[in-house]
């Protein structure tokens, strides 16, 4: 865990188990550490990449949640990704053209506490190069993404994702909600 830590706070890039597949994180308030990950991955920088908290208190430091979205979170099974009208405290690099965020709220106790230990919300994107397929396992990232982060968190390399991804919604402060993937 500090190892991740120091490795986040300095700038880098890790690779991580997350709530879903495994992930290429680094701070999402540093710029130039999300400017690494999109080098990476090999995507586009207007495609948005989403960030994952650890709790609702850090969710509204960035957000203005509606009230259907904390009723979707309490009730989902499966990890749910929001994305959201407006961000604040997060820089422009993180955001989608239209000034939206993707956001989950994760269940994950790792990732809550890396996420917590470093006191920043954590980029989150699928370890894999741009089009390519999620990893269900650490076995399925490639060698090009395994050597091109800054570190590797050694814990869950045995665990198959339950879940491929997560849903995501977009919903907006009148409570309009439009489902973006299952």
């Amino acid at each position: 865990m500090d190892e991740s830590i120091s490795v986040l706070k300095s700038g880098g890039t890790i690779l991580y188990p997350t709530d879903t597949v495994w992930g290429i994180g680094c701070d999402a308030t540093n710029p130039e550490a999300i400017a690494k990950i999109f080098d990476i991955k090999k995507r586009e920088q207007s495609k948005a990449m989403i960030i994952l908290v650890e709790s609702e208190r850090r969710l509204q430091d960035l957000v203005d949640v509606p009230e259907m979205a904390w009723q979707i979170i309490d009730l989902s099974e499966k990890p749910v990704t929001f994305v959201y009208e407006a961000a604040r405290n997060l820089p422009k690099e993180i955001l989608a053209e239209d000034g939206s965020i993707g956001i989950r709220l994760t269940k994950d106790d790792l990732c809550k506490k890396l996420i917590s230990k470093l006191n920043r919300p954590l980029v989150s994107t699928s370890a894999n190069l741009s089009g390519q397929k999620s990893p269900m396992k650490f076995a399925d990232i490639s060698d090009e993404i395994k050597n091109a982060v800054d570190y590797i968190v050694p814990e869950h390399h045995d665990k198959i994702s339950q879940y491929s991804g997560s849903s995501v919604i977009q919903i907006w402060q009148d409570g309009k909600v439009k489902v973006l993937r299952e």
